[in-house]
């Protein structure tokens, strides 16, 4: 999963940043609201972290302007203004949550999955296809019952073709959901990647999950269903 961090306090930023590559994200971070605009308008992103009171350009101007663009990535506002009224004002413009300053990082990494699977319209933190299971929780994966060891950059893969379940992923969308813009498009590198997963979820299985659409992309379900 890709995000998209607007946060001006250094200290915050950096560890907000830091958190979430942990879990496996992409992380693009910026400290002004218009550099954090001109993000928004150009990449595609699973989730945008982003703070009130910027320079340049306010977070509700951020808001309001990609809203009106059409822009519907879900919107974690981040904040130490705790009214009512700027709540409410937050999610009018457009927000899908609304954490207030200081928080756990461990209930914004809650929200944010959650805001993620509302997007996909996934019910729970639990996925399951055929005797394939991933806690998008606890960030585990199971095959048979059995418990699979993932590298972040596998898990994210898998992750979010789990969301994408049945639909052909093309590379282009894979790049762009698992890269930041610090990253340099390498022509195999997704394709490795795959072959890594594959080996490590359908070898000894009869029935294969991950599979290639030529010249397409990849397709995570049970073939045929």
């Amino acid at each position: 999963m890709r995000a998209l961090v607007v946060e001006d306090y250094p200290p915050l930023s950096a560890s907000l940043t830091q958190g979430l590559r942990e879990q496996g994200y992409a992380v693009d971070v910026t400290g002004d609201g218009a550099e954090g605009l001109w993000y928004a308008q150009t990449s595609a992103y699973d989730v945008i972290v982003l703070d009130l009171m910027l320079p340049k350009l306010d977070g509700r101007e951020v808001l309001r302007r990609i809203r009106r663009e059409g822009n519907t990535t879900p919107v974690l506002i981040l904040t130490a203004r705790d009214t009512i009224a700027d709540r409410v004002a937050g999610l009018d413009l457009g927000a899908d949550d609304y954490l207030v300053k200081p928080f756990a990082f461990e209930e914004l990494s809650a929200r944010l999955r959650a805001l993620i699977r509302r997007r996909h319209q996934v019910a729970t933190s639990r996925l399951t296809i055929a005797d394939l299971e991933i806690d998008t929780g606890a960030r585990t994966v199971r095959r048979a019952g059995q418990p699979i060891a993932l590298s972040a950059r596998e898990y994210a893969l898998l992750e979010y073709l789990a969301h994408r379940r049945g639909q052909v992923v093309t590379r282009g969308e894979l790049w762009e959901h698992l890269y930041d813009f610090a990253a340099e498009p390498q022509s195999n590198v997704l394709d490795v990647y795959v072959g890594y997963l594959r080996r490590k979820i359908d070898d000894g299985h009869a029935i294969k999950l991950i599979h290639t659409r030529r010249g397409l992309g990849y397709v995570l379900d049970v073939e045929g269903a």
